[in-house]
């Protein structure tokens, strides 16, 4: 056999066995979390138009979708981003619905980027949008339900920063910055070029406190003495509304007794250009990557027809469960499936021990003794397997041979 046949494409993996019931049971917990927040449940198709997810809707560049044809030659994308596809159902289904719609997701996210260096192009995103209420409220209670997500699963030890796309869009208009200037500026925050930064704008034709400002974004990451001190850098009222906007977050979120999970950082200019407000991405040990990102997009759905506010986040199972393992948490799954083995004679007996079993809530296996294999080799198979005890079935007898 071709020894290609038993591999997968570079970016896909396959999960099974004690991995795959980790990351099922993860999902499960994460799910109670959003259903008890009152999340309903919405499930997207796997690929969709082209146009859902374009530039315009500030969704992925184009050439990191896997793109391909319907026989209509209409352009079809594998998702890189489930936002987009909720917002458009929302806009189909609840367009005349005016107060708040909670609706959460469970699939997988497609991403064709950075010639895959050893990174997955196939994401497992679970999540949820708040549509319909624009009040700082809503913005912590989507944090919120983050951080009881990250405690529900095992986590501790982690950090949720909080940025606002208002401030440096403010900043960037109090000193009349052009377009190409602040896309310049832009790139140097995102690569966390600081000195580089510094640099850049020590050469430019702006005035001396705002040269000050804007070189100065390093220092903009910390807890609530950090927007007293940002407030103190600008006097735009954008900038100023997006401090306070925070402040009232901060403030929400010390109700719920969560205020130590949280960081402020004005550097985070999110990669997806459809956030408005609120900005956040969740870190922990173990792991160079967010296990978390999400925001406010109050413009989204005015692209598919529905003028809402809206604000919502992905948690990526796929870090969050490499974090876990990282930091050598245990995630406890149910290893309580019965093997009962039995001979030709007691088939008869030995499904009826099953089926009983099993109206009990028990996970049966049913196999029928081979004489090519001896009882040891069962007990190894089971021990392998996770299996928790093996009930023989011999005729009338009936034993436990195996618990784990």
């Amino acid at each position: 056999m071709n020894d290609k046949l038993l591999h997968t494409p570079e970016g896909v993996r396959d999960i099974y066995n004690s991995e795959c019931k980790r990351k099922l049971k993860i999902q499960d917990e994460i799910h109670k979390i959003l259903l008890s927040y009152g999340y309903q449940d919405i499930d997207t198709p796997s690929f969709e138009y082209f146009d859902i997810f374009n530039m315009d809707k500030g969704s992925a560049p184009s050439n990191e979708m896997y793109k391909f044809f319907d026989r209509n030659n209409n352009t079809l994308v594998l998702r890189p981003d489930i936002t987009p596809s909720v917002a458009r159902c929302v806009a189909k289904y609840y367009s005349d619905e005016e107060l708040p719609i909670r609706l959460c997701y469970n699939g997988k996210t497609f991403l064709n980027a950075h010639q895959h260096q050893g990174k997955l192009s196939e994401y497992t995103q679970i999540g949820c949008e708040f549509v319909n209420d624009d009040s700082s409220a809503a913005d912590a209670e989507i944090i919120a339900c983050v951080i009881s997500c990250l405690l529900k699963v095992g986590l501790g030890d982690f950090m949720i920063e909080i940025g606002h796309v208002d401030y440096f869009k403010g900043l960037m208009s109090e000193a009349g910055i052009d377009a190409e200037t602040e896309s310049k500026i832009r790139e140097y925050i995102l690569l966390k070029n600081f000195f580089g930064l510094s640099e850049f704008v020590s050469k430019l034709n702006i005035a001396e406190n705002m040269k000050k400002a804007i070189s100065g974004f390093d220092l903009l990451f910390g807890g609530l003495d950090m927007l007293d001190h940002a407030l103190s850098l600008v006097s735009n009222e954008q900038s100023i509304e997006a401090i306070n906007r925070l402040k009232k977050v901060y403030a929400a979120l010390s109700y719920y007794g969560y205020d130590k999970y949280v960081n402020f950082d004005f550097s985070m200019i999110n990669g997806y250009n459809y956030y408005t407000g609120v900005v956040f991405n969740g870190y922990t040990y173990g792991t160079g990557e967010p296990i978390v990102k999400g925001g406010r997009y109050n413009n989204l759905l005015s692209k598919f027809g529905k003028d809402a506010p809206s604000v919502g986040f992905a948690i990526y199972v796929d870090e969050l469960m490499n974090a876990l393992m990282r930091n050598k948490i245990q995630v406890d799954v149910d290893y309580s499936n019965v093997m009962i083995i039995y001979d030709m004679d007691s088939q008869e007996n030995a499904i009826t021990h099953g089926v009983k079993l099993r109206s009990e809530g028990k996970n049966v296996e049913l196999i029928r003794q081979s004489t090519k294999h001896t009882i040891e080799e069962y007990i190894n198979y089971a021990k392998k397997m996770h299996i928790s005890s093996i009930i023989s079935i011999n005729k009338s007898e009936v034993q436990t041979i195996y618990s784990a």
